[in-house]
């Protein structure tokens, strides 16, 4: 990034006032900061934000919602899975994801520091995403809420993401 382009450009909170749409993890670079430091300079309406000790507690409501979309961004490669979330237990340090989906592993649930419930638009339509942050501030996973032939949101899901949100934003 030039210096021109970064004395011309917004403050982060204020970009993402003026428009939150756009790929957090490229906001992140163009700003020279953690994916999630960009989650949290978004404005108040667009997430809440809960303690990765919520991790396992999350988890087991995700297996309720059905198909999900499944994300791991890094710099080399976004992956997406579509499938349910299936069943998991903690055992040697990892969380581990077991059952009849294509959405399977081992995640090391102790390096989740935050988990931030996030609605904002994504390439202008709305979007639902929880979104599993590690110490460093960057995304370990995140979990979509899926659409519908016609690409709008899955109501059901919906309700369930925002009943979960309110739950944990309530007791946190």
């Amino acid at each position: 990034m030039t210096e021109a382009s970064t004395a011309t450009r917004p403050p982060l909170a204020e970009r993402l006032k003026q428009s939150a749409d756009g790929i957090l993890e490229q906001i992140a670079r163009e700003y020279a900061v953690s994916t999630f430091e960009v989650v949290c300079a978004l404005p108040n309406e667009h997430r809440t934000i809960v303690p990765g000790a919520q991790f396992e507690d999350i988890l087991r409501a995700l297996t309720e919602w059905g198909e999900v979309l499944f994300i791991v961004h890094t710099p080399d490669i976004v992956l997406e899975c579509a499938g349910k979330i299936p069943p998991g237990s903690a055992a040697r340090g990892y969380f581990n994801l077991h059952g009849d989906s294509p959405i399977g592993g081992h995640i090391k649930a102790g390096n989740c520091a935050h988990i931030a419930f996030v609605t904002r638009p994504f390439m202008g339509r709305a979007s639902c995403s929880l979104q599993f942050f590690n110490g460093t501030g960057e995304a370990m996973f995140k979990v979509f809420v899926r659409r519908d032939s016609e690409r709008n949101l899955l109501t059901e899901q919906v309700e369930r993401f925002e009943a979960l949100r309110r739950q944990l934003a309530a007791a946190g």
